[in-house]
């Protein structure tokens, strides 16, 4: 038996190690497990190079809890250790075993799916456990070693009878650890951290049962046998290429990945990429419904098949953070206890790439089915507009998948509107003006008036259209946006003036100065217009500024006016040739002018849906009166 202490660096690596290296406990169980899987993924790439004379076999990695001895163990049958491994990887900390296989067989092992990087992933067992120890038997044909360590530097080290290949790490579970000698807690963490590694893991056993044979009697009862519970998919789809993949394995995946989303996904996008950097993944568009649960169903970061995080900002681009799926890279630069990412090139780098891919894929499917891509524009638009607002490769990319639609439902990419609509809505100053409503129903009467010029109006009802409007805007020439209610149409799209009084100026500053009076409000600037006689008397407008900047405001780009800064501010167009103009001219009793004004202004509320509280209460009092005169 051999004695001595463990070679650190530091005094006393130990409290260093449970306090500030690993702040979640919960990560010693991913971290042993993964040391248990790079074992056998060891061995099994020994063999295929010939250097382990043996068969692979089946090999599994097993987690067991014994409750009364206070013990969880961790075995595998994998590339096991010698003693003077054990020496060398256990005895010397931070010296990765990983690190070194990864150096001494560089070329042939750098696709084996080798976890580790670190070397410091076993002593995270002491932030649970009040001592620890090692059962190992090399593949080489030497004998089996027990390694013992109760925390302290420390430790024994003698050889034993373990006859079978692999390692054994038996964790004395610590007081205050007590939770991890349940099998629901323990089973929560292989979920979390190991679902999907490449080595199949057994937790204990489960009853399955067998099919009935054909002949068998109606009243017979099935079988059942007792089998082992494998908790993980080592073979997730991403680990697969899209040619080995039905659309009917992506759902699948998907829903094993959030057990809890009963949505089906619109469409996914397999990522894969071995240069410059490896990566692999599958991200979905999820229906945005009520049901998302955006905090807890995030994308998912592996290395390697290990869960890392679902923290991946930097990673993932801003708009993408609705996507759902997964991303594995081993390229990934993460801090040395795996747990979140660090700044680095490489994480823009991959960032850009799946950026670009997605880009890609848009067009391909509006390409593929336009029609299938149309119906789904509602569900995906506000994570594509977000994406052209605030990613610059992903906007130069978007005319060929942005759509546009009209209130009458029909679609189009930006190139189709400029063709289809810039012949018509062309102002004297050879601007192409863009007419859009945010709601069709409150908006209605606009979008009429608009139409009958033979105008078109589109449908643009995200929450951040405002932000979207004024990157289209700067950036395309000689284009602005006009929402439908922002003036009186024949304004908004400023053509020759062909427009005739029926009012001389005296009589229309007089009308101005009697509304002006009756309404008394700053909220509204009243101008008259000379509109057609038909048309509605009163109409109630928001400049298109204004209104902007409140909806930008709003959506966390109100800039420097603060959060309540923008005041309310409309015009109340009066058109000067309505019936209601020559007679509220014509009225003397001023009492009864008054009443018409107000009705008048009523009535433009309503449409614009300003009237509430005590004025529409008024307002239908009022109306139910003049019905009984």
């Amino acid at each position: 038996m051999t004695k001595g202490n463990i070679n650190v660096s530091v005094d006393n690596i130990f409290p260093l190690i449970k306090k500030f290296l690993y702040s979640d406990h919960e990560i010693f169980l991913r971290e042993l497990v993964s040391n248990a899987t790079d074992a056998t993924l060891k061995l099994k790439h020994l063999i295929s190079i010939g250097e382990a004379n043996m068969e692979y076999g089946n090999p599994q990695i097993e987690i067991k809890i014994n409750k009364e001895e206070r013990t969880l163990h961790i075995i595998d049958q994998g590339i096991g250790m010698t003693a003077d491994e054990v020496e060398k990887y256990i005895n010397q900390v931070a010296f990765s075993g990983a690190e070194e296989f990864l150096e001494k067989y560089k070329d042939s092992a750098k696709d084996s799916g080798i976890i580790g990087h670190f070397g410091l992933g076993f002593y995270s067992a002491f932030m649970v456990a009040e001592k620890v120890e090692i059962l190992t038997k090399s593949y080489k044909d030497e004998p089996a070693v027990r390694w013992i360590c109760d925390g302290s530097p420390e430790f024994t080290l003698e050889e034993t009878d373990k006859t079978e290949r692999g390692t054994e790490i038996i964790l004395h579970i610590a007081d205050g650890s007590e939770e991890f000698l349940e099998e629901f807690r323990i089973r929560e963490l292989l979920t979390k951290y190991n679902k999907f590694m490449p080595v199949p893991i057994k937790f204990g056993t489960k009853k399955e049962t067998l099919p009935l044979p054909e002949d068998a009697a109606e009243d017979a009862k099935p079988e059942t046998v007792e089998v082992d519970d494998i908790i993980n998919n080592p073979t997730p789809a991403w680990t697969k290429t899209p040619s080995e993949l039905s659309a009917e394995d992506y759902t699948k995946f998907y829903h094993e990945l959030y057990p809890m989303q009963f949505e089906e996904p619109l469409f996914n996008i397999h990522l894969n990429v071995d240069y410059p950097f490896k990566m692999t993944g599958i991200l979905y568009f999820p229906k945005l419904s009520n049901s998302l649960n955006i905090e807890k169903d995030k994308i998912q970061l592996y290395q390697n098949q290990v869960f890392v995080t679902d923290e991946v900002k930097g990673i993932v681009p801003d708009f993408l953070m609705l996507l759902r799926g997964v991303i594995d890279s081993p390229d990934i630069p993460l801090n040395v206890s795996r747990s979140y990412l660090q700044a680095d090139g490489a994480v823009k780098k991959i960032s850009s790439y799946i950026t670009k891919k997605v880009a890609d894929k848009m067009v391909s499917l509006i390409n593929e089915n336009r029609d299938d891509y149309e119906k789904k524009w509602n569900d995906i638009k506000i994570v594509i507009e977000y994406g052209m607002i605030s990613e610059d490769k992903f906007y130069e990319k978007s005319d060929k998948f942005a759509l546009y639609p009209n209130t009458d439902g029909h679609f189009y990419l930006w190139n189709e509107l400029e063709e289809k609509l810039k012949p018509m809505q062309t102002d004297t100053n050879g601007n192409f003006v863009i007419l859009y409503a945010t709601n069709a129903d409150e908006q209605h009467s606009y979008i009429e008036s608009a139409k009958e010029k033979g105008y078109e109006v589109l449908l643009l009802d995200s929450p951040i259209v405002p932000h979207l409007i004024q990157k289209l805007e700067t950036s395309k020439e000689k284009i602005s946006f006009a929402r439908v209610d922002a003036d009186h149409i024949n304004n908004l799209i400023k053509k020759e003036d062909t427009s005739i009084s029926k009012l001389n100026e005296t009589e229309k500053e007089t009308l101005k100065k009697s509304i002006e009076e009756t309404v008394n409000d700053k909220t509204f600037t009243v101008q008259l217009e000379d509109l057609d006689s038909s048309e509605a008397p009163f109409l109630i407008t928001q400049p298109e500024f204004m209104r902007r900047m409140k909806d930008m405001q709003a959506t966390g780009g109100g800039g420097m006016f603060g959060m309540n800064g923008f005041p309310e501010m409309y015009n109340l167009v009066v058109n000067s040739n309505s019936e209601l103009a020559s007679e509220l001219l014509k009225t003397e009793n001023e009492e009864q002018k008054a009443s018409k004004i107000k009705h008048a202004l009523d009535l433009a509320k309503l449409s614009q849906n300003l009237l509430k509280g005590k004025d529409l209460s008024d307002f239908i009092k009022r109306s139910y009166q003049q019905l009984s005169v």
